[in-house]
């Protein structure tokens, strides 16, 4: 498995979303920073995936690391509820913005209720207060939406913080980016 870079919006039910999703697509090979026809180069599902373009090196914090000439390199877009969460060390802690205390094992617990679209939301046993799951604070990056992007083999590279600002601003909703590491 490569590492993958993935980017989520802050949202678990993103209106239109697949529609969102080919919009994001043009807008990415239109700027180079992916082919635009699918080729065997994603690890995920069938293994298709929109290979790495010449103007990945425009956004990328570290653009020799990107991976051109590996095998999996491309953007694969899911366009279904899925939970990204880093693959190594990842603490599952979560605190309410509201009254900011730990609430990370019931809030995961809930995943059980989330995943099948049954709920959006979140109520801290704390103090009552709900919002999608995603209003919640985690120490690590991760994101639980109907819609991802993983950049296959970018995890070093990075993406500079202007591009990922401006691909949630695009897509209308801020994003988390999530790594996911090899596993060793």
């Amino acid at each position: 498995m490569t590492a993958q870079l993935i980017l989520v919006p802050h949202i678990s039910t993103l209106p239109a979303h697949e529609q969102k999703a080919q919009a994001m697509l043009r807008w990415l090979v239109k700027r180079e920073i992916v082919e635009a026809l699918p080729t065997t180069c994603g690890q995920g599902g069938n293994g298709m995936a929109y290979a790495i373009g010449p103007g990945a090196r425009r956004i990328a914090q570290r653009p020799d690391l990107l991976p051109y000439g590996l095998a999996h390199n491309g953007l694969e877009i899911i366009t279904h509820r899925c939970i990204y969460v880093p693959t190594r060390s990842f603490l599952e802690e979560a605190g309410c913005a509201e009254c900011r205390r730990e609430v990370g094992v019931p809030l995961f617990d809930s995943l059980e209720v989330w995943w099948p679209g049954e709920t959006d939301n979140f109520t801290c046993p704390e103090c009552g207060h709900e919002d999608d799951i995603n209003g919640f604070l985690f120490l690590q990056p991760c994101g639980f939406s109907n819609l991802g992007f993983i950049f296959n083999g970018w995890a070093e590279a990075g993406l500079r913080p202007a591009f990922v600002e401006e691909f949630g601003e695009r897509l209308g909703f801020a994003v988390s980016q999530v790594r996911v590491d090899d596993p060793a």
